[in-house]
């Protein structure tokens, strides 16, 4: 079967797109799930610090150190949480482009979008980048965005205690 050319310029080919990803800086720290893990909890304490400092001002915490430093320490969970989700929305762009039959390409702006349909054998080699690769890397994601999730959570509802 003769193979047609790819018309899709380089840089929007899935596969360059899989390879530029895990090149980059911020996002191939979810290749490895305890870097990941540490990168979140040094932002986590940072953001605590932070949050700490801001909210020393207040009048109502100044009653209860308690309260002060619960709610600092779990409102800061909004920092890694939101990392996790912008590291699960790229990969997993690249995960649906890697899987798809068709590549959605513009070459030259955006009003010229068009659509390539993929030969079976860059097809099925994509779909093993993107089973073998890519998602490990989202099932990762989703178990520490869980992790936030319910940390936050029990935060909240530990912070409506009110003997607290």
């Amino acid at each position: 079967m003769k193979e047609s050319k790819c018309p899709v310029p380089k840089e929007q080919q899935p596969t360059n797109e899989f390879i530029e990803l895990s090149k980059s800086r911020v996002f191939s720290w979810p290749k490895s799930k305890r870097k990941l893990v540490i990168i979140l909890i040094k932002f986590w304490l940072a953001t605590f610090i932070l949050f700490l400092i801001i909210s020393s001002g207040s009048v109502y915490f100044k009653t209860s150190i308690y309260r002060y430093t619960l709610i600092s320490l779990f409102s800061s969970l909004c920092v890694p949480f939101l990392l996790s989700i912008r590291l699960y929305l790229g990969w997993n762009h690249v995960f649906k482009r890697l899987m798809s039959e068709k590549v959605e390409y513009e070459e030259s702006g955006w009003y010229d979008g068009q659509i390539w349909i993929k030969p079976l054998n860059l097809k099925e080699k994509e779909s093993l980048i993107a089973s073998i690769e890519v998602k490990p890397i989202l099932k990762n994601l989703i178990q520490i965005f869980s992790i936030i999730l319910i940390l936050a959570l029990s935060g909240f509802l530990l912070f409506q205690y009110k003997y607290i």
